[in-house]
């Protein structure tokens, strides 16, 4: 018998791809099915983008590039944080990464091991969990409530800290909820966190540009006290329809970049070189395509609110960021993975139950709205028939 470390014991999954590939199967057979559980934009990744990228390519850009990204890439990315946010940070303490999920994964096996706790959003993105579990680590959930907006509340996560502490996830605007953390509650929470020195702080920043209703993203950057111990998780995939292209970028405090520039050599060597062009063109480029993404996906969302609270035993808070509605079905009676199976299996729609987001999540589901309105609306009919059933 082989044997395995104990770790992947441990270790979960995202179903939002078992959910995906579930409706691909079904889809095969014939089935008409309207897939609202991927989080990934349907817009084509914008033209100019995909040009640099073939221009790279016929350049000869083919070789390995530096592990922690090519230095005009970070520089873009500089340039970016500045524009975004105000702040201006160092290239040196910028890593090009394969998507977003490295960096969440860099960052909790820096910190996780037995004996050490690490806090993370519930309902949050499930990896989250997952890695901390598989380091051996302690996962503590930071309870993010529907009747606070889906926001975290500062004094509830600051109550969570103790000795053990090593690491704080917080991700606003959210996945799974859409929720955003307004300013005030994140200034009170970083006001607390100067109290824990020994806590770093790894903020999610990856739905940054998408925020609805007068909304404005307050990102970890902008607070001086702790930008020492913070690490910045950002990327290409959903500003620029760019998922398939796995880029993603990060910023690291002094202390531990060489850290993650050696996983980068033991784990991933380097980002391709022709996306990193890619990147390059999508930053410094026309932004006409993000702003026309945003605004169909803030029309998609009134749609998508109006249509499940006129539904039976449903309610759906309006979701202030990102591209998801998390509405709530406890009146339905159904157990929310119950309900995401028979609707994908009975009704045609793909989504995902709120359990695989958390504790926090049984009586929810989520929603993508990155589809188009027409098949939104013809999955709001679907699962009223079902229901009605």
């Amino acid at each position: 018998m082989l044997r395995t470390i104990s770790g992947f014991d441990r270790i979960g999954e995202e179903n939002a791809f078992a959910v995906l590939a579930r409706a691909t199967a079904l889809a095969a057979q014939g089935k008409d099915i309207i897939n609202l559980g991927i989080g990934q934009p349907d817009f084509k990744t914008p033209a100019h983008i995909v040009e640099a990228a073939i221009k790279a390519l016929r350049d000869g850009h083919h070789g390995y590039t530096p592990a922690t990204g090519l230095l005009a890439a970070r520089e873009a990315v500089v340039r970016r944080t500045l524009t975004t946010t105000g702040v201006e940070v160092s290239p040196e303490n910028v890593i090009i990464v394969p998507g977003g999920k490295v960096t969440m994964f860099a960052a909790i096996l820096i910190f996780g091991e037995p004996g050490a706790e690490i806090l993370y959003p519930d309902p949050g993105f499930p990896i989250y969990r997952s890695m901390i579990e598989f380091t051996g680590a302690t996962p503590v959930p930071v309870p993010v409530r529907e009747e606070n907006g889906f926001a975290f509340s500062a004094e509830e996560t600051l109550a969570l800290i103790t000795p053990r502490t090593r690491l704080l996830i917080l991700n606003s605007p959210a996945n799974p909820t859409g929720g955003v953390t307004p300013k005030a509650e994140i200034e009170k929470l970083v006001k607390g966190l100067e109290a824990h020195p020994h806590v770093a702080i790894m903020s999610d920043e990856i739905y940054d540009v998408m925020t609805y209703d007068g909304e404005e993203h307050c990102s970890l950057l902008t607070f001086p006290s702790i930008r020492d111990r913070l690490i910045v998780l950002n990327g290409w995939s959903k500003t620029w329809a760019m998922t398939g292209w796995r880029m993603g970028w990060s910023i690291w405090p002094d202390g531990l970049y060489d850290k993650v520039r050696k996983l980068a050599v033991n784990c991933w060597s380097c980002v391709n070189a022709p996306s990193q062009y890619a990147g390059i063109a999508a930053i410094d480029g026309p932004q006409d395509d993000v702003e026309k993404m945003c605004r169909a996906f803030d029309s998609r969302r009134r749609i998508v609110v109006d249509g499940l609270n006129s539904l039976p035993g449903i309610s759906c808070a309006t979701p202030k960021g990102a591209f998801y509605a998390f509405p709530n079905i406890k009146q339905t009676g159904w157990p929310a993975k119950q309900l995401a199976a028979a609707l994908l299996d009975e009704a045609g729609v793909a989504l995902i139950g709120g359990p695989d987001f958390g504790i926090l999540g049984e009586g929810y589901i989520r929603l993508s709205y990155a589809n188009s309105e027409e098949n939104i609306l013809r999955a709001i009919e679907r699962i009223e028939r079902f229901l009605a059933k």
